[in-house]
């Protein structure tokens, strides 16, 4: 059984061993951790994918493979306490032959040199290289990931003086809790009322050349995503009138409203809140584990997972997204937090977008994108069905859906019934 490099968000392309917790001749039990790995996102253990017998170690400590690659190899065919065998038939020797005898000998034997090993390259590759650049002694940056290792987001931070990294942008559903500022009108442009201070959306390299690994990764998960689902986008618009007034007595974002009035409405149409793989289409009815799409700028995509999302208010889930986009920053996330959706949110509104049309996040069905809110002129009713111009703060919500797990009318009606829920938002 092969142990391979995990894929942990759209964007990992690669990952560097830093720990064997096993070594050749170890006995090990079905998700037992094996190894602990690290990428540019996630710091995290491998659980072993069978029970059996480490019969091969590939990737040695320190060294960065793709993401896929082999790792090790387990004797599933082997027996505890049985004397493993090498290549030619023969029992192993040394440390392999001492681990039966004494389990975690092997371990022990070879596991200090390579703890030293660890030690001295717990740096990734792209950590390495901008230091290299910028001249810059890694043992006095302050690392945030695991056992304190050194991520480029470390080193970009010290690069700063030490200020605070700035927030994420394009994608990000952090919005920070500093009052935001007015753009001004401009003549013939529609007005967005709020852009972030501090988001900025990061130039493109003026040098251009080939992707980046991490470029090549998620255009290659969106290209699956496009050549696999029969993508179609539905839009409807929205008066956001009444979770402005709401939003504003509660001092919070547009996005924690938009999640829970989407959270209520895919337990309405669960076949939205649902994911396809092959012709398995898994509809989950009474549970909404809802994605965030998170931009890490130049640091990829990542969508965090708020599970059982159906059980957080308002307040809730702004706590848990600003935790979650804070601690992606920090390569804080669990493999956990990173699987598992049934629905996902991306959200590049705030910078003042207002059509999209996003890319599936497979194996899920459908993604909603919430687009800038802006304030324009609409024709209203009154209750006597007296029609009159007037000022409002309006959205278009824009959805992607997979045309293979259901019809243009399913989404149209979700989108309808989404609509209702946030422009009769309750006003306290």
């Amino acid at each position: 059984m092969d142990v391979t490099m995990p894929q942990m968000g759209v964007s990992v392309a690669e990952g560097t061993v830093v720990e064997w917790k096993k070594q050749v001749g170890d006995w090990i039990e079905a998700d037992e951790i094996i190894a602990s790995i690290s990428t540019d996102k996630i710091d995290t253990d491998v659980e072993s994918p069978a029970t059996g017998r480490v019969a091969e170690i590939i990737v040695n400590v320190g060294d960065t493979v793709d993401v896929g690659v082999v790792m090790a190899r387990i004797a599933t065919d082997a027996r505890p306490g049985e004397a493993h065998a090498s290549e030619n038939g023969d029992l192993g020797t040394g440390e392999a032959a001492a681990a039966v005898e004494a389990p975690g000998a092997a371990g022990e034997l070879l596991g200090d040199a390579e703890r030293d090993t660890s030690q001295a390259k717990r740096y990734s590759p792209v950590v390495m290289r901008m230091a290299a650049e910028h001249n810059i002694d890694l043992s006095q940056v302050q690392g945030t990931g695991r056992g304190g290792r050194v991520s480029k987001k470390d080193v970009l931070a010290f690069m700063e003086g030490g200020a605070e990294e700035p927030p994420m942008h394009i994608e990000s559903p952090y919005r920070p809790d500093e009052p935001a500022i007015k753009r001004k009108p401009k003549p013939r442009l529609q007005r967005v009322e709020e852009v972030p201070k501090s988001d900025t959306v990061a130039a493109p390299s003026p040098s251009g050349g080939s992707l980046s690994r991490m470029r090549q990764a998620i255009g290659s998960r969106m290209v699956q995503s496009l050549q696999t689902a029969a993508t179609c986008t539905t839009i409807a618009e929205a008066d956001m009138s009444r979770i402005e007034v709401a939003r504003k007595a509660a001092k919070m974002s547009y996005l924690p409203f938009q999640a829970r009035a989407t959270i209520e409405t895919l337990l309405e149409f669960p076949h939205l809140n649902a994911t396809l793989e092959g012709d398995q289409h898994t509809v989950h009815s009474e549970a909404v584990h809802l994605g965030i799409a998170v931009s890490l700028g130049e640091g990829g995509l990542i969508v965090p997972v708020i599970r059982d999302a159906q059980d957080l208010s308002v307040e809730g889930l702004s706590k848990r997204i600003k935790d979650l986009a804070a601690r992606a920053r920090t390569n804080q996330l669990t493999p956990d937090e990173v699987s598992g959706g049934t629905f996902t949110i991306t959200n590049p509104g705030p910078f003042g977008s207002i059509m999209a049309t996003p890319v599936i996040n497979l194996p899920q069905v459908g993604i909603l994108d919430t687009e800038a809110v802006v304030k324009r002129p609409v024709v209203v009713t009154d209750e006597l069905g007296n029609d009159s111009i007037a000022i409002r703060s309006m959205t278009y919500l824009c959805m992607s859906w997979d045309h293979r797990a259901l019809d243009g009318a399913y989404a149209a009606q979700f989108l309808s019934a989404l609509r209702k829920k946030l422009e009769s938002w309750p006003i306290t």
